[in-house]
């Protein structure tokens, strides 16, 4: 877990290139999958407010991280559960709408705020409106194209691109011009952690995160 401003949280962010969006339904095994990505590289971790006592996860894991990991909260959707995850120890917030609220009251706490938007409408007013990061979503619909062309008009707008996103096609995200990737069930195999399997997690963490660093290099 790191202490660091906004402006190095969110740049971190964009360094990293891949966060892990966890909907776990046993928290108890959060701690094995969070070491198993460490070990593949992926060091950017989400942990959604549908799941289970998710702001006391956070409180509890945040303190134990290994150096140089950022933990965040994701699903936020209103002013007082994004307090609720900063002062449990999130470094960043993501959500997957855009409310004006929620960006301001992240900010007042030094916090970066991500917000969802599908429109180029909608991105452009939560950049306007302070977005450090806009989270393309559901981005399962779009396809990478159109981060092409929104960043077209729109060059100054972080875009991160969260559903439809595969431990294949990351690179083409990054290639079309996305600062980072939002992965889930792709990447956070829910079957290889009902078994145990944590090396399938790092296996596809290292994959996910070797197609990212290939897209930059080209």
């Amino acid at each position: 877990m790191i202490s660091a401003t906004r402006g190095d949280v969110t740049t971190l962010v964009e360094q990293l290139g891949v966060v892990a969006v966890i909907r776990m339904k046993d928290p108890a095994k959060l701690r094995a999958v969070v070491d198993a990505m460490a070990a593949g590289g992926v060091r950017a971790l989400e942990v959604t407010m549908t799941v289970p006592r998710a702001v006391e996860m956070i409180r509890e894991l945040a303190p134990t991280l290994p150096d140089g990991f950022l933990l965040g909260a994701g699903t936020v959707i209103d002013a007082a559960t994004a307090r609720a995850v900063i002062d449990a120890g999130a470094s960043f917030v993501v959500s997957p709408v855009f409310r004006p609220e929620v960006v301001a009251a992240c900010h007042q706490r030094g916090v970066p705020a991500m917000p969802g938007c599908f429109s180029p409408t909608e991105i452009l007013a939560a950049h306007e409106a302070g977005a450090d990061i806009v989270k393309v979503f559901p981005a399962t619909a779009l396809g990478p194209q159109f981060i092409k062309d929104v960043r077209a008009p729109l060059p100054q707008v972080k875009l991160m691109p969260t559903g439809g996103v595969t431990l294949d096609n990351a690179g083409d995200w990054i290639r079309a011009g996305a600062v980072a990737v939002g992965l889930g069930s792709a990447l956070v195999d829910a079957a290889a952690i009902a078994d145990g399997r944590f090396d399938v997690i790092t296996a596809n963490a290292r994959r996910v995160v070797e197609n990212v660093a290939a897209a930059r290099r080209s």
